[in-house]
């Protein structure tokens, strides 16, 4: 069963790294919002069809487990991830998906820091795990003369505002419906992408039609799919092993964006890379040692 929910959690972790591919080539020739608007109609049409298919499921659980429904903090938690998931998409114009994904992952390291704040215990390999990764963000962000790309600094702020979505979803994941409460949080995306969409973009179907696979890619697979995964590996993971595996989305979104898009990181990016990555992983090490 471990290996099942392993290897469940892992393909969980290559879609939503392959998934910032989608989203670069789907701005080829769509604005940020409108690939947005696309991407999350296909996600919540996935979960819609996973809502109908597990109702009957989730209606004894919410029994046995005395749960409550997943709608209302779902909606609330969406604007949350509207604001972390836009800050990407807009920065994914000026930065590479591999960048994006190392960068984006921050939130390993972010939220046990994060989770300071709300009364839990901080060890020392959390602040060892923040020294790697700030160190390997500045190799991989910061060029010579310390200039900054924009993309590469609005990636680091949209980390602050993962962090935060993790932490409110974690803080109710165990009180509610968890698959209403995904679809409550993509819906809440879609309406809101779909306005700034019509308020500040020309959208055009035209070109919505033509960016058909990474549209579908980036919400079937990183809304639908991925998710599934997600919920169904931890049942067999333990959370500890659960969190490393997910931060392999960094590594599967560089290799996707030098296999697919021929993004080629220099040796001091490569650097930083490896050192934000040990960073990620000295941050769970008490877990991965109880885990061993």
């Amino acid at each position: 069963m471990q290996i099942k929910g392993t290897l469940m959690l892992l393909g969980a972790a290559f879609f939503w790294g392959t998934t910032f591919v989608a989203q670069s080539t789907g701005m080829e020739e769509l604005e940020p919002f409108s690939y947005a608007a696309g991407r999350y109609l296909v996600g919540f049409v996935s979960l819609v069809v996973l809502l109908i298919l597990t109702r009957r499921q989730r209606k004894i659980e919410r029994r046995q487990k005395n749960y409550g429904r997943g709608f209302l903090i779902g909606l609330i938690i969406g604007v949350v991830l509207f604001i972390a998931s836009s800050m990407q998409q807009v920065a994914l114009q000026y930065s590479t998906a591999g960048k994006a994904a190392f960068i984006t992952c921050l939130y390993i390291v972010f939220v046990p820091l994060g989770a300071k704040f709300l009364g839990k215990v901080i060890r020392r390999e959390n602040w060892i795990g923040a020294g790697l990764a700030i160190v390997g963000l500045y190799l991989l962000a910061v060029g010579e003369g310390f200039s900054v790309q924009i993309g590469d600094a609005i990636l680091f702020v949209s980390a602050f505002f993962w962090t935060a979505h993790i932490l409110m979803a974690d803080r109710f994941a165990n009180r509610v419906d968890v698959i209403e409460m995904s679809a409550a949080q993509i819906f809440m995306t879609l309406i809101l992408s779909s306005l700034t969409m019509f308020a500040i973009e020309t959208p055009r179907l035209s070109a919505m039609l033509n960016a058909w696979f990474p549209i579908i890619y980036g919400g079937l697979m990183s809304s639908g799919i991925a998710f599934t995964l997600q919920l169904y590996g931890q049942k067999y993971a333990d959370p500890s092993t659960a969190a490393i595996l997910m931060s392999f989305e960094a590594i599967f979104g560089a290799l996707a964006g030098w296999f697919f898009l021929n993004e080629v990181m220099t040796g001091r990016e490569v650097l930083g890379c490896a050192l934000m990555l040990f960073g990620m992983l000295a941050t769970q090490w008490t877990l991965i040692k109880r885990s061993v």
